[in-house]
């Protein structure tokens, strides 16, 4: 048997086989942990790269129009006002009644310390071990379950067949499969494209597989995509209401090189969809007591590329949300978008470290000691209670 026959046989197979290598996710764990007490904490990382100046524009900076004339928006032509500096993406207005309501904040100019060779796999790595030690493979919030005051039970639950670096450690993680098929992504289909274009029959068998079905259920499937993203964040929501306190799941797409406007458009969505469904299966008193944190491993460029998109950058966007939050504001030190104001002459400028920001939050929602903070959860990282991120 060919290569080529053996491809076209196993189209599924294939596919799978390919996401895998290039360690871009199809299915989207959602892991939970047992901690003590009523409060609750959910991560979900935006895998890919999120454009956080797409989603919070900084239309009141002179400079962002010229950096962005077909991507940037204004109230006028119908970015939602936040303060009048920042606006809403209009593809996010399902989360304006939170930010309405003082559940929903921003906070730009974020970044890991990582600042290499943005590399997706360095950057989700660093995000979610938390430190800068390439050699780490626990997670930082399998550590803070140690953390805890009185973490008697530190059993967590993984639902899917494999476990997320964030929450991989010593700490003892049940699995269970969910039945739940996610699509692939845009982002992850045209990164199979560039992938196996130099390979004239895995490119074949690639053309082929999205020839089949599966292209209209699966890989196209925006409807089935946004249902599986609701069952799972409705699953989470659940189980956060009975005993467990701590979940953590991955939303992808967000890896916007080219068409950056449809397929943003797309993956807000599924954001938006995740938190606001959260939500309403946590019910009001739970989400009372919850902290949701939406962070990504970097931020794009500032400048729009010939394409439609932008290209892998730096300083990026963490989001907000739960009822135990300071609510309805845009936090973090802008750096403005000046040519002399952005890192490299291209990126927004990080003001900011994301890892302060998990700190505050488990600190918030769960008393743990700011030197297991700086020592254990997030070696080497300075923080301490008067952290800007507690105040509201």
């Amino acid at each position: 048997m060919t290569l080529q026959q053996s491809l076209l046989l196993s189209r599924r197979g294939f596919l799978a086989g390919a996401c895998c290598a290039a360690a871009a996710p199809i299915l989207t764990p959602v892991t939970l942990a047992a901690a003590p007490g009523d409060n609750r904490f959910v991560t979900i990382v935006l895998r890919g790269a999120m454009d956080g100046l797409d989603l919070v524009q900084p239309y009141g900076d002179p400079a962002f129009a010229a950096l962005r004339p077909k991507l940037g928006l204004t109230p006028q032509t119908g970015l939602l006002d936040l303060d009048g500096f920042f606006g809403l993406n209009p593809a996010a207005s399902a989360l304006m009644p939170l930010w309405q309501a003082g559940e929903l904040s921003f906070i730009h100019a974020v970044s890991t310390p990582y600042r290499d060779q943005r590399s997706h796999f360095d950057g989700q790595d660093m995000l979610e071990t938390g430190g800068g030690d390439k050699a780490e493979r626990t997670g930082w919030l399998n550590r803070a379950l140690a953390a805890i005051p009185r973490s008697d039970a530190r059993k967590a639950i993984d639902i899917n067949a494999a476990r997320e670096l964030i929450l991989s450690g010593p700490n003892d993680v049940d699995s269970w499969s969910t039945q739940s098929n996610f699509t692939l992504a845009e982002d992850e289909i045209a990164f199979l494209d560039r992938l196996y274009a130099g390979d004239e029959a895995f490119a074949r068998a690639m053309e082929e597989a999205k020839k089949t079905d599966m292209s209209a259920d699966a890989l196209y499937g925006d409807a089935k995509r946004g249902a599986g993203i609701a069952e799972m964040a409705g699953l989470a929501g659940g189980m956060l209401r009975e005993e467990y306190r701590i979940a953590s799941f991955s939303i992808n797409g967000w890896d916007t090189h080219v068409g950056q406007k449809a397929q943003f458009r797309k993956a807000v969505g599924d954001l938006s969809t995740a938190i606001v469904t959260l939500k309403a299966s946590l019910g009001d008193e739970a989400w009372g007591k919850t902290v949701v944190l939406a962070i990504t491993e970097f931020g794009r460029t500032a400048r729009e590329n010939g394409t439609g998109g932008t290209d892998h950058g730096t300083g990026g966007l963490a989001v907000l949300a739960g009822g135990a939050i300071p609510g309805g504001k845009v936090l973090g030190q802008w750096p403005g978008l000046g040519d002399d104001q952005l890192l490299d002459r291209r990126d927004l400028m990080p003001t900011g470290d994301v890892r302060e920001i998990a700190a505050a939050m488990l600190y918030r929602q769960f008393g743990i000691d700011p030197d297991n903070l700086t020592g254990k959860v997030f070696p080497g990282l300075s923080f301490d209670k008067s952290s800007a991120y507690l105040k509201g």
